[in-house]
C-alpha cells in the first residue's frame, strides 16, 4: 500500500526561489564586473574599433628650388574619389553613372567593388583636378566622398628629369633626388580620430591625435640656365650625329657643387606612364665608360709627381707604333720626337704608355685612386655606380700601358668631372653636391705646381695644332682634353665608339669644368668633332650667364676651322699633319 506523500513545505519552496536568484544575481554582477572592470579595456577597443577611426591628414611635400630660387618641383592640391564598396552596391543603378563621370568602364568598376564588398574605403579615381571631383560628388550618389591629396609637378619638365626623379602615386620619392631627400621633402602626416556611422561617413571630430609637419624645402645647386643650356646642346648634338645616346655635367670649381646634370633620352616626368626604363635612367651617375684619352691627363700628373717627367722632357713616339709582350699600341700619325706636353697635345697613345712603364704600378694606381676613380664621388645620388679600377696588383705590364690611355678602367661622366675639377682647384679634390651652399670640405690629391702644369699642357689641346680647337671659348682661356674610345662588351669591344671631352674655363683661374659624353655617335665620332663643339657652346653662354671675368681679351679665338690660323701658338704640328689631323683621337683597334 503506497503510502501517500506530504505536500512540500512552503518555507522550503521560498528558499530555493531565493537560492536561485541569488545565484541569477551574483551571476549578473559576476558578468557585470568582467565586463566593465576585468575586461574593460577590450570591449572598449571593440567598441570603438566599429565606430572610431584614425584619418591621416596629408601634408604637402616640400618644394624644390634652383639655386637661384626657381622652382623645380612643386606640389599642387588635388582631389582623390573614393567609395564604401558596401554602401555603393546597394544602390547599383548609380554605378554606371558613376563610371561615366570617372571615365572607368562599368563594368570592371562593378566587379572590383564586388571583389572589395567586406571593406569600407576603396579609392575610385585619384588625383584628379578639384572642379573634376565636384563634378562626380555633386551627383550625391551614395557611398562616394573625396579627400585631399597632393602631386607633384614639374615645370621644367624633360630638361632636369634625371636629376629630381619623381614621386609615386603616393608622393613617396622614387629617384633621384626626390628619392635622396624623401625624408626631408615629405614632412609627416598628421593624424585625427573621428566618429564614423556604420556606411563609413564622418560624424564627428574626436580629436586631433598628431599634427600634420608639412615637409621642408629644398635649394639644390642646379642653376635652371644653365641645364636647360647644356639640355638644348647635348640634344642638338645627338640629333646631328644620329647618336643613341649622351651626358653633360657642369661643376662649380670651388664649391663642388653642380651646376647642370643632363642625359639624352630624357623623358617627362609630369606624363610617365609608357616611357621606357631606360630613359629615366641618370646615365651621368649610373653608366660608366672607358674614359680613353682624357685620362692621359691624369697619367701625365703620375709621371710629374714621380719626379721622372717634366712637361718638356722628349718622348720619342717613332714610328708611331709600340709593340709590348705582343700587343702594339698605334698612333693615327707618327708623331715623331716630342715632349710631355705634346702628348697631351697630339694625345699619343705611344707617348702615354712609354711613360706609363717608367713608373711603378702602385704609383699610378694611388694617383688614380686619389684623384677619385674606384670609388663613388660621395654626391649621395641613389644608384651612383663606383666605376671600376683594377686593383694594381692585376696589372700587367700591357693593362699598365692601356690604363694610361684610358683603356681597361671604366668611369661615369661625373667621376671624371670631379678629376678635373681637382686639376681646376689647384690639386684639391672635392666630392660633387647637389646641395648648395653644403660644407664641402676639400682634400689635397696632388701638389699644385703639378695641377698649374697639367692646366698649361691642357691649354694646348684647345689651340692648334691640339686637336680641341672647336672646345674654344671668345675671350677666354679653354683647357680641356678630347678623348674617343671603342664600346666595350664581353671579351672585346664593339664597332661602336664614345665620344668625350673633358674641359675647364677660364683656364688662368678655373671656376666651372665641363664633361660631354656621347655615345655611338654615327658618321664622325671623335670626341674633337662631337663632344667638344658641345661644351664649347654651353661654356659660352654659362660665362656670361655667371659674370665670369674674361682672361684672353687681347688674344681671343673661336671654335671655327676658318678662323683657326688667328691664333698664334708656338707649338707645330709634326711633320705630315695636316688641319684635318687635328681633330683626330687614338682609338685602338
Amino acid at each position: 500500500m503506497n503510502q501517500r506523500m506530504k505536500p512540500a513545505n512552503p518555507r522550503t519552496r521560498l528558499y530555493v526561489v531565493l537560492l536561485m536568484l541569488g545565484l541569477a544575481s551574483s551571476a549578473l554582477v559576476v558578468r557585470a564586473v568582467d565586463l566593465q572592470v576585468v575586461r574593460k579595456d577590450f570591449y572598449q577597443e571593440q567598441g570603438d574599433a566599429r565606430y572610431l577611426r584614425d584619418i591621416d591628414i596629408p601634408v604637402s611635400r616640400g618644394t624644390i628650388f634652383d639655386r637661384n630660387g626657381e622652382p623645380l618641383a612643386v606640389s599642387t592640391p588635388v582631389e582623390s574619389i573614393w567609395a564604401n564598396p558596401m554602401e555603393l552596391l546597394e544602390h547599383a543603378d548609380r554605378i554606371s553613372e558613376l563610371a561615366n563621370a570617372a571615365g572607368l568602364d562599368e563594368e570592371s568598376l562593378k566587379q572590383r567593388l564586388i571583389e572589395r564588398s567586406d571593406k569600407e574605403f576603396y579609392y575610385i579615381k585619384r588625383h584628379l583636378n578639384p572642379d573634376d571631383a565636384q563634378a562626380i560628388l555633386k551627383l550625391n550618389i551614395p557611398g562616394v566622398s573625396s579627400q585631399r591629396e597632393f602631386r607633384r609637378y614639374y615645370p621644367s619638365g624633360e630638361v632636369i628629369a634625371h636629376v629630381l626623379g619623381y614621386t609615386n602615386i603616393d608622393d613617396h620619392g622614387q629617384e633621384g633626388l626626390e628619392l635622396a631627400f624623401d625624408h626631408w621633402l615629405a614632412g609627416e602626416k598628421g593624424i585625427k580620430r573621428v566618429i564614423r556611422d556604420r556606411l563609413g561617413h564622418e560624424v564627428e571630430n574626436v580629436e586631433l591625435v598628431r599634427e600634420a609637419q608639412p615637409g621642408r624645402d629644398l635649394t639644390v645647386s642646379i642653376d635652371r640656365r644653365i641645364q636647360y643650356l647644356a639640355y638644348r646642346e647635348l640634344k642638338a648634338a645627338l640629333q646631328e650625329h644620329h647618336a643613341s645616346s649622351g651626358s653633360m655635367v657642369i661643376l662649380d670649381v670651388p664649391t663642388g657643387e653642380i651646376l647642370a646634370m643632363v642625359n639624352q633620352p630624357s623623358f617627362n616626368p609630369n606624363a610617365r606612364s609608357n616611357v621606357d626604363p631606360a630613359y629615366r635612367r641618370n646615365r651621368a651617375v649610373t653608366d660608366v665608360v672607358e674614359p680613353g684619352s682624357t685620362m692621359k691627363a691624369f697619367t701625365i700628373s703620375a709621371a710629374l709627381e714621380s719626379g721622372k717627367w717634366k712637361p718638356h722632357t722628349p718622348v720619342d713616339t717613332s714610328p708611331g707604333t709600340y709593340t709590348l709582350y705582343g700587343h702594339t699600341i698605334s698612333d693615327v700619325h707618327n708623331k715623331g720626337l716630342i715632349d710631355v706636353t705634346g702628348v697631351i697635345t697630339y694625345s699619343s697613345n705611344v707617348g702615354a704608355a712609354k711613360i706609363a712603364q717608367t713608373m711603378t704600378r702602385d704609383h699610378m694606381y694611388d694617383v688614380f685612386h686619389r684623384f677619385g676613380f674606384g670609388e663613388a664621388t660621395g654626391c649621395g645620388f641613389p644608384g651612383e655606380s663606383p666605376g671600376y679600377l683594377p686593383i694594381a696588383k692585376n696589372w700587367g705590364p700591357v693593362e699598365q700601358a692601356t690604363i694610361a690611355y684610358g683603356y681597361g678602367v671604366s668611369v661615369t661622366p661625373l667621376q671624371l668631372a670631379q678629376g678635373y675639377a681637382a686639376l681646376a682647384n689647384g690639386g684639391r679634390l672635392r666630392s660633387p653636391t647637389f646641395v648648395k651652399g653644403a660644407q664641402n670640405p676639400d682634400r689635397a690629391v696632388i701638389d699644385p705646381q703639378i695641377a698649374a702644369s697639367l692646366r698649361t699642357m691642357l691649354e694646348t689641346v684647345i689651340v692648334p695644332p691640339g686637336g680641341g680647337i672647336k672646345a674654344a671659348i671668345r675671350n677666354y682661356l679653354v683647357a680641356g682634353k678630347t678623348g674617343t674610345s671603342r664600346t666595350a662588351i664581353g671579351g672585346g669591344y664593339q664597332k661602336k665608339y664614345i665620344s668625350l671631352f673633358a674641359g675647364m674655363v677660364p683656364a688662368s683661374n678655373p671656376r666651372l669644368v665641363g664633361v660631354v659624353v656621347i655615345h655611338d655617335p654615327q658618321g664622325a665620332f671623335y670626341g674633337a668633332l662631337v663632344s667638344a663643339p658641345v661644351f664649347g657652346k654651353v661654356m659660352q653662354e654659362a660665362v656670361r650667364l655667371l659674370d665670369v671675368p674674361p682672361d684672353n681679351v687681347q688674344n681671343w679665338y673661336t671654335a671655327a676651322p676658318e678662323n683657326a690660323h688667328t691664333v698664334r701658338t708656338t707649338r707645330q704640328a709634326p711633320d705630315g699633319a695636316t688641319e684635318e689631323s687635328n681633330y683626330e683621337e687614338e682609338v685602338p683597334e
